[in-house]
């Protein structure tokens, strides 16, 4: 009789053991960041993410755990962080930018993946369509606004005829973008002098082999290139060539000017969304989302390095760094 009760004890014990246990793992949600490499962009659209799920109630090392890492631009590297994330069983992945978004995809169909900083989800094979994915993933896309950008290149720069482009062959994102600067060019009588780089260190030797024969170089959101934006604004300013951006942080590196979206509020908005998804909606039916509102972001010491003289009428409509 004592050895039944001893027994039956030991049968509640562990019970109330695995009860305690699953309350506990059930307490903390666990999100996997992945980024491909570091730059403003890309690390403020992380911050934003981060501020959205605070603002929400989900802070990390109270009540949520963030595993963050980073590619440093190898896609190997952003495989591997992924297929780590689904051996962890995390909760969620969060990838920055279309190489670690490919690669979560690649790893999992069953954990959700909110993306940001994706060019074209739905051509990079990551949704259906930008209404509902369909799939396990959902996010922000950062399409930028092409037009826009060329329109205020040829208000900046009225004298270029050939617009230089150096891009990754490697990021579907960076062709993309090209593929539409190309048209763009095109609707504005320009010539648009491309030279691809499948390694980061292949930067500055197409810069160098075409730097001297444009008079204006557009920097894409390719992630490769904006990580060398220190490099390319140097040489750039050396051989007088303006530098006309894709976005805000490539402006605060040296672009003279963008017509762009804000990262960091691209980022909040995804967070928003994330929390939607650990609230229990299906990231399927979470429709893919851009951000409407574009800034103008003009860089003043950039533009009296080069001597030029921005139309009065943009200045006082643009924010202006120093």
């Amino acid at each position: 009789m004592v050895g039944k009760k001893i027994s039956l004890l030991l049968s509640l014990i562990l019970i109330v053991s695995t009860i305690v246990g699953c309350t506990s793992g059930n307490d903390t949600y666990t999100i996997g960041v992945t980024q491909i490499v570091e730059h403003p962009a890309l690390d403020s659209s992380r911050e934003g993410f981060m501020q959205a799920l605070a603002d929400n109630g989900y802070v990390e090392g109270e009540n949520i755990v963030v595993d963050y890492k980073n590619a440093q631009g190898d896609i190997n590297t952003a495989n591997t962080i992924a297929n780590g994330f689904v051996s962890d069983s995390v909760d969620m992945i969060f990838a920055i930018a279309t190489p670690t978004a490919q690669a979560a995809y690649n790893a999992t169909k069953d954990i959700p993946i909110l993306i940001t900083a994706v060019t074209d989800p739905v051509t990079a094979g990551l949704a259906q369509s930008m209404e509902q994915s369909g799939t396990n993933v959902t996010g922000t896309s950062d399409m930028t606004p092409i037009d826009k950008q060329f329109e205020l290149l040829v208000q900046l720069v009225p004298e270029a005829k050939k617009v230089g482009i150096v891009y990754n062959t490697g990021e579907s994102n960076s062709e993309i973008q090209v593929a539409m600067a190309e048209e763009e060019a095109s609707k504005l009588g320009l010539e648009l002098v491309k030279k691809g780089v499948t390694d980061v260190n292949e930067v500055a030797q197409a810069l160098e082999s075409f730097v001297n024969d444009i008079d204006v170089l557009y920097v894409p959101t390719d992630n490769m290139i904006v990580s060398a934006m220190p490099l390319i604004t140097a040489r750039t300013l050396e051989a007088s060539v303006p530098v006309i951006g894709s976005e805000e942080g490539q402006v605060e590196q040296g672009a003279i000017a963008t017509e762009g979206i804000n990262y960091y509020e691209l980022g909040y908005q995804t967070g928003v969304m994330a929390v939607k998804v650990i609230k229990g909606e299906e990231p399927g039916n979470i429709s893919l989302e851009t951000l409407e509102n574009t800034e103008l972001v003009i860089n003043k010491t950039s533009v009296d390095q080069l001597g030029m003289t921005i139309p009065a009428e943009l200045v006082q409509d643009a924010k202006t760094l120093d």
